[in-house]
């Protein structure tokens, strides 16, 4: 799971233990997320860096509680660039966030 830096460990404890449970908060992440990227890209474009914060900002509590860092980690930096107005720096990191996600669909 490279850079997703997936602590599978972390999100079955989230689960209780739970393996199908951790399949539907997965699969509820994926759909989430893949909604979060497509505001965030939207957002971006229109230069509405709150929107896009709010996105960027959703996908980070959710990837937290999945421990699903690598994802985490990145969202977390995003939401920092749109509270700046960085559209540069979003921009740039878009593409590995999409990586992510779309890793993340493949498992």
């Amino acid at each position: 799971m490279g850079e997703l830096k997936w602590n599978m460990d972390f999100a079955l404890e989230q689960a209780a233990g739970d393996k199908e449970l951790l399949d539907e908060l997965i699969d509820i992440f994926r759909d989430s997320s893949t909604s979060d990227f497509a505001k965030i890209t939207k957002a971006v474009r229109e230069d509405d860096f709150k929107a896009a914060g709010a996105a960027a900002h959703s996908i980070k509590g959710a990837a937290a509680s999945l421990g699903i860092e690598g994802i985490r980690e990145l969202v977390s930096e995003i939401e920092t660039d749109c509270r700046a107005g960085s559209t540069g720096k979003v921009n740039d990191k878009l593409p590995l966030l999409k990586t992510l996600i779309d890793e993340l669909n493949s498992i």
